[in-house]
Parts: structure tokens; C-alpha cells; sequence
């Protein structure tokens, strides 16, 4: 028979205090704020360098630290991101099109902090064949432009090498699935409202 005047059992030790939440969440800001730092010294597309380890050494923890807050790599870069649409001012839930200018001038803005390196370094070939596409491109809004500054004479014909460049084109057809038809389409339709801003005197910021 068992006592009945035995002690009660000893009540388990709470780990779930004010005081540790407060330091987990210190803890797990200091992490998101390092990758945020860190990925700043990083062109902006540059996500592969934004390791675990790298934002641990950043942060001052160890690894161990860092997957107790993140389950994984993935996890930690969608926290980053957050981060920086905060900083950069952008919320895209409800965007609505008036917004679309302010949302692209702060986007750019934002993106502008970062070091900017070319993605691919082209062949002298390629290479040579962007210039005379620019030269090309130059000369094509140069009668239109004779009272703009050099300035907007050569963003005007810098945003139409950007509408028929290949990399605009496989945006189209590779990151929204838009059938290559529909993508020639709309670049040109863009392209069109470009040039016909071009001839009616319409500049940049006018």
C-alpha cells in the first residue's frame, strides 16, 4: 500500500518564461537583422551566398541557434526578404494599379543600395553586339530628341534596348509562362507606347 501522506510529485521546471520569450524573439531578430546586413554586401541576387553559417558568424551564434528559429535555409531567406520589403517600404497585399509608380520607384530605390555587378560577363562578340544595338538605338530617337537633354535622350532608347532584350523575353515566357507569341506581342505593344511618347515630346518625369 502506497503512503498516502507521501509528497506530492515535484512540479517540472517551466521553460516557457516572459523572460525566455523576450530573449528568443532578441535572439531571432538579431538573426534576421545580420542576414539583412549581410546580404547588403552581396549583389542583390546573389541568395546563394546568404548561408546558415554566414549569418551564425554575422549574428554572433552558432549554427545550432539559427536552425532553432529557422527549420531551414529557405526559411531564414523568406525572413530576409520580409525584411528588406520592410525596409524598402513596399507592401504588395492589395496593391492597386495608382500605386504601381511609387511601389517601382521605392523598389529601385531600395535596390540601388546594393552592389551591382553584371550577372553574365558577355564574349567581345555579345559584347560588341550590345553596342551596336545601343549605338543603333540611340540614332533611332535622336531626331525626336534634339531639345532633350543627353541625359533622356539616352534613357528613352536605354528602356527600349531593356523592352527587346532577350532577358525581358524570357521573363515573359519563362517566369509568367506566356506563350512566346504572346510575349513578342506584348513587348511590342510596350515598345510602341515608348515611341510614340518619343514623338510627342513626352519625357521621362513629364
Amino acid at each position: 500500500m502506497k503512503d498516502s501522506m507521501s509528497k506530492p510529485p515535484r512540479k517540472r521546471r517551466r521553460y516557457d518564461s516572459p523572460l525566455r520569450r523576450q530573449r528568443a524573439a532578441e535572439t531571432r531578430e538579431a538573426i534576421i537583422a545580420a542576414g539583412a546586413e549581410l546580404l547588403h554586401d552581396f549583389p542583390v541576387w546573389n541568395w546563394h551566398a546568404l548561408t546558415v553559417r554566414a549569418v551564425a558568424e554575422r549574428a554572433g551564434v552558432n549554427e545550432r541557434t539559427v536552425y532553432r528559429h529557422f527549420e531551414n535555409e529557405r526559411e531564414l531567406h523568406e525572413a530576409v526578404m520580409v525584411r528588406h520589403q520592410q525596409e524598402a517600404g513596399v507592401d504588395l497585399d492589395g496593391l492597386e494599379l495608382e500605386q504601381l509608380e511609387e511601389v517601382t520607384r521605392r523598389i529601385l530605390t531600395y535596390v540601388s543600395t546594393f552592389p551591382l555587378e553584371p550577372r553574365i560577363q558577355p564574349d567581345a562578340t555579345l559584347a560588341a553586339a550590345g553596342k551596336r544595338q545601343r549605338d543603333a538605338l540611340v540614332k533611332s530617337v535622336a531626331p525626336f530628341t534634339k531639345k532633350w537633354t543627353r541625359g533622356d535622350r539616352a534613357l528613352a532608347a536605354a528602356m527600349l534596348d531593356v523592352l527587346w532584350s532577350v532577358a525581358t523575353y524570357e521573363r515573359l515566357v519563362a517566369g509568367w509562362g506566356i506563350a512566346p507569341k504572346d510575349a513578342i506581342r506584348g513587348v511590342t505593344w510596350v515598345m510602341g507606347l515608348v515611341e510614340d511618347a518619343i514623338r510627342n515630346d513626352r519625357r521621362p518625369d513629364h
